[in-house]
């Protein structure tokens, strides 16, 4: 069910798309430029993203590096290291690249705003949600938020030390994490839930994917390690 108003548009790609271009590894939709395909191919398939979807713009790319840094989107004028990024000005496209992290998108309900962010389990911990939902300056009331293809919490393993670490900064995560054969598991989009819901965020959708199961859909690094490539998530204002 999508939620988001009539004047904002939001995707996910997959890991196939025709035309696509990238090395078989890869095959055949990787949009990132920093893992091991051809720069060719990877600008050949943005270019054929920016085509197939109606782009307005080509999208502002970001240096991800599990940060909590948010970026005004319109002001970039060079690829910055941030993991978030918002918008008010239309055909403006803010963006990330994912293999298993979450793409948390947002909206104002009047569709005067728009942002995205890349929480793995790093930058979830380490505010990368709050900042970007803090950009929007308004109440949680006023905001929709999807949350896109991630891994899921039966394939994401984690060790005891991370789920210590997303306790001590608050005791709610304790729903987020499971325990299986002596093994802990994190539940991205419950963390994700944990920490809108301080914001008094109701309207949330989303959260049924699952990149490591879906082999023939998205692409997953902690199922395919360097031989992974990226998926773009992309949001903006018509």
């Amino acid at each position: 069910m999508n939620l988001f108003p009539n004047n904002v548009n939001f995707l996910s790609t997959k890991r196939y798309q025709d035309g696509g271009e990238s090395l078989e590894n890869f095959e055949n939709f990787n949009l990132a430029l920093h893992v091991n395909d051809r720069k060719k191919s990877v600008l050949e398939n943005r270019s054929i993203l920016r085509d197939c979807y109606g782009l307005p713009s080509d999208p502002v790319w970001i240096n991800q590096t599990h940060s909590s840094i948010c970026i005004d989107a319109n002001s970039s004028k060079k690829i910055v290291e941030a993991d978030a990024s918002f918008t008010i000005n239309p055909g403006v496209v803010c963006a990330i690249l994912t293999a298993d992290c979450l793409p948390v998108f947002v909206s104002k309900k009047d569709g005067s705003m728009v942002g995205i962010a890349h929480a793995g389990w790093k930058g979830l911990i380490s505010g990368v949600i709050e900042n970007l939902i803090e950009s929007f300056h308004c109440n949680g009331d006023d905001l929709i938020v999807h949350l896109g293809p991630a891994i899921s919490k039966n394939y994401f393993e984690v060790g005891v030390e991370i789920k210590d670490l997303y306790l001590s900064k608050n005791s709610n995560f304790a729903r987020s994490f499971s325990f299986y054969r002596d093994k802990y598991y994190l539940d991205l989009y419950d963390a994700a839930k944990v920490i809108l819901e301080s914001f008094n965020i109701k309207f949330i959708t989303g959260g049924d994917r699952c990149t490591f199961k879906e082999l023939d859909v998205f692409f997953s690094y902690r199922r395919d390690g360097i031989n992974s490539g990226r998926m773009a998530h992309l949001i903006w204002i018509k």
